[in-house]
């Protein structure tokens, strides 16, 4: 199954539009459980798409560019993954296998945007210095289209170039290769947790992490009825915190 062209220029749009918008007005912030959404509605399968953006969702909590390094591109990453599932016809499993490592190559993407960034910031101050304003103002601009071709880019390579190549590989590769594939593809949900309970006090609340495994593999309790209980839980715990500190307040209140 190929892509229709219009479907192929949308994604590679979308890749550029998520990395432009997540150092601008933040619409999205590249969050791969929207653009899921986004690849599902052109793609015709949001099912995929959701199942693809939550799981790298899940790996990417946790990770943040602090102090200007660069981390995988998950949004792209999700683009990809949506693409190939649906163009190879292997399920979301061997799409996010794909999409992981074009995910890493954000990384050096990123690395190769900052360093020209470098040079354009540095005529930029030249321009400001000279008080030139309208010279660093168009200046500036180059930035955020310069963002977008480079993403916009390899994304494009990958959906036009890639998904026949990586077809190609598939139809080669034994059947225990692809199993092993979508085995692993089926592993990154579970990783991705486990790394949210790694940055999350899971000791100390365990017993809410207890009650939603039992209400979802024992009594078949769907995600969302417990997720809808864990936001009436947490809720409860709010309001017993505020009524711990107002009584708190009010004794010290009383023995003054």
């Amino acid at each position: 199954m190929s892509l229709a062209a219009w479907q192929i220029i949308a994604l590679i749009l979308v890749a550029a539009f998520i990395n432009v918008d997540r150092r601008g007005l933040s619409l999205t912030h590249a969050r791969p459980a929207i653009v899921g959404l986004i690849c599902g509605l052109i793609l015709g399968d949001i099912n995929s798409g959701l199942y693809i953006g939550g799981t790298f969702t899940l790996m990417s909590l946790g990770v943040a560019a602090i102090g200007g390094s660069s981390v995988p591109d998950y949004g792209v990453a999700t683009i990809i993954a949506c693409a190939f599932a649906k163009t190879t016809g292997q399920g979301p499993e061997v799409g996010l296998t794909i999409g992981l490592p074009v995910g890493m190559l954000g990384v050096q993407m990123d690395v190769l945007f900052k360093i020209c960034n470098s040079f354009i910031a540095q005529k930029a101050q030249r321009y400001a210095n000279a008080r030139e304003f309208k010279k660093m103002y168009r200046l500036l601009l180059i930035c955020p289209v310069m963002v977008a071709v480079f993403m916009a880019f390899p994304t494009a390579v990958a959906l036009t170039v890639g998904a026949p190549v990586v077809q190609t590989i598939l139809d080669i590769l034994p059947a225990w290769v692809t199993g092993g594939l979508s085995l692993a593809g089926k592993l990154l949900p579970g990783l991705g947790i486990a790394m949210l309970l790694h940055y999350m006090p899971a000791k100390k609340y365990f017993n809410y992490i207890l009650i939603g495994f039992v209400l979802s593999s024992y009594i078949g309790v769907p995600v969302l009825g417990v997720a809808l209980l864990g936001v009436a839980l947490a809720y409860k715990f709010y309001q017993d915190n505020e009524a711990g500190m107002t009584m708190g307040i009010a004794g010290g209140l009383e023995d003054e």
